[in-house]
């Protein structure tokens, strides 16, 4: 599986806004992590639409988290940013070629549309179990709150 690179600066932004007590910049974010900053205002709008994030307007305008981070999962920002879609697709090749099958005989799916089903609902169930809260306890939230805060 492969994921866009937008997913990891939106996990990280996210993680970032989590420890902020006031909305932060997009220039700042991206300064922070050292990204385009259009590349990134893109996910930004991503995440804002998805309702994950809120922008703040004026002077010290920013973005912020819409609610908690324990309540923002890993998934979230995965169909926020890449969307909803599963990773595998069945075309139903088996009913193609000289080795077609009719289609009566394929009323359900085949093992290999199965166990990538399967796959996908495990994928899916990880991310879902991890917050944006559970990703700032991984990191040295005591430097992040000190650049944080003299910005």
């Amino acid at each position: 599986m492969k994921l866009s690179t937008g997913v990891e600066w939106s996990l990280h932004c996210c993680v970032v806004l989590s420890q902020s007590e006031r909305p932060v910049p997009a220039a700042r974010l991206a300064e922070l992590h050292g990204v385009s900053k259009t590349y990134l205002a893109k996910h930004l709008q991503a995440l804002a639409r998805a309702d994950l994030i809120l922008p703040a307007e004026g002077r010290d305008g920013g973005y912020a988290l819409t609610r908690a981070p324990e309540t923002i999962t890993v998934l979230d920002v995965v169909q926020a940013v890449d969307g909803k879609e599963p990773a595998f697709r069945c075309t139903e090749i088996r009913q193609q070629g000289i080795l077609a099958a009719p289609p009566e005989q394929c009323v359900s799916a085949c093992g290999i549309a199965k166990v990538m089903a399967a796959a996908e609902r495990a994928w899916r169930t990880s991310l879902a179990g991890v917050t944006i809260a559970d990703l700032a306890a991984t990191l040295d939230i005591n430097q992040l709150k000190n650049i944080l805060a003299a910005s």
